[in-house]
């Protein structure tokens, strides 16, 4: 049995779609499988079953995932711990940020909180920022947060704390007046979409289904990067939903006018960290996080 089959069987979970994930695993499809197969036949029972939508896992998967979730987080960690120890990574501090917040938030805040330490940024999607905390790839994760949205690391075994606030703000391209190409109290506009994998869209998601409204948009275009979205709404292209820190500049230039500010959404700035001890400058790093948040650090609860 190998590491690699068991980052395969995740991610196959995750994706429910074998060419999908053999796409995100840098391997071809046949390959793929086969080394699903093989890791059936050391289970010794098939994981997954194949649907008309795709590739289910079978209970018996559904089982496995339990524990090798833990089991592949937990390798991970042992060996970013045994090289701390033997001071090959110790003095690099390792952050997972999602791409809005790694343009706009980011830099003044660690220069704030870590000027003299060398830093390790890996700046990605929400979802493959959670992957890279469960498989102990980072020590933090720095992301947008709202208290309706859920996520992997929703559990004991990790902690956050809101560190600053931001607002994620409806923007479109002004018409010659001044005032917004669209608005969203009439009829269909040209919606410029989150793709699924980033957190963003789904706060929006959640955030509209708990307030019982359904702006009316028709989707145009679908990106994963908000910085993405906001470049497309100055062009013309439609309404964004973009993070205000990251929209400022373009608001102060006339670039992008807020399209209805009623569809605003609030959220936080969060910073993520495994519960288990960290290395010194880690340590050190989230103290002074602590120090400046806005309230104190909080567990989350196991999912039901």
């Amino acid at each position: 049995m190998q590491l690699d089959w068991l980052e395969d069987f995740l991610t196959l979970a995750e994706e429910r779609n074998f060419s999908r994930a053999a796409e995100r695993r840098n391997v071809t499809q046949p390959a793929f499988g086969r080394r699903i197969r093989s890791l059936e036949q050391w289970v010794g029972t098939a994981l997954f079953a194949r649907t008309k939508t795709g590739t289910d896992l079978s209970p018996a998967g559904e089982q496995f995932r339990g524990y090798i979730q833990v089991s592949v987080r937990d390798l991970y960690r042992a060996r970013t711990a045994a090289l701390e120890v033997a001071d090959q990574a110790a003095s690099v501090l390792t952050v997972a940020a999602t791409h809005a917040l790694s343009f706009t938030f980011f830099p003044h805040w660690i220069v704030e909180h870590a000027p003299h330490e060398p830093i390790n940024l890996k700046s990605d999607s929400m979802q493959a920022c959670e992957r890279m905390m469960q498989r102990g790839e980072a020590s933090f994760l720095l992301s947008h947060h709202h208290p309706l949205l859920r996520t992997s690391l929703d559990t004991p075994d990790f902690v956050r704390v809101e560190i600053g606030d931001d607002l994620l703000i409806p923007v479109c391209q002004p018409n010659e007046t001044g005032a917004p190409r669209w608005t969203l109290n009439g009829g269909e506009v040209p919606y410029l979409a989150y793709s699924p994998e980033s957190g963003l869209g789904r706060i929006l998601h959640a955030d509209w289904t708990a307030r019982q409204i359904a702006p009316p948009l028709a989707v145009v275009l679908q990106s994963r990067l908000a910085a993405a979205l906001l470049s497309m709404a100055i062009d013309g292209g439609g309404v964004a939903w973009v993070p205000e820190s990251l929209a400022r500049t373009a608001l102060a230039a006339g670039k992008v006018v807020t399209a209805d500010a009623a569809y605003a959404t609030p959220i936080a700035i969060a910073l993520s960290r495994p519960a288990i001890a960290l290395s010194k400058v880690s340590e050190t790093l989230w103290s002074s996080a602590c120090a400046h948040a806005r309230g104190s650090p909080f567990t989350p609860a196991a999912r039901a």
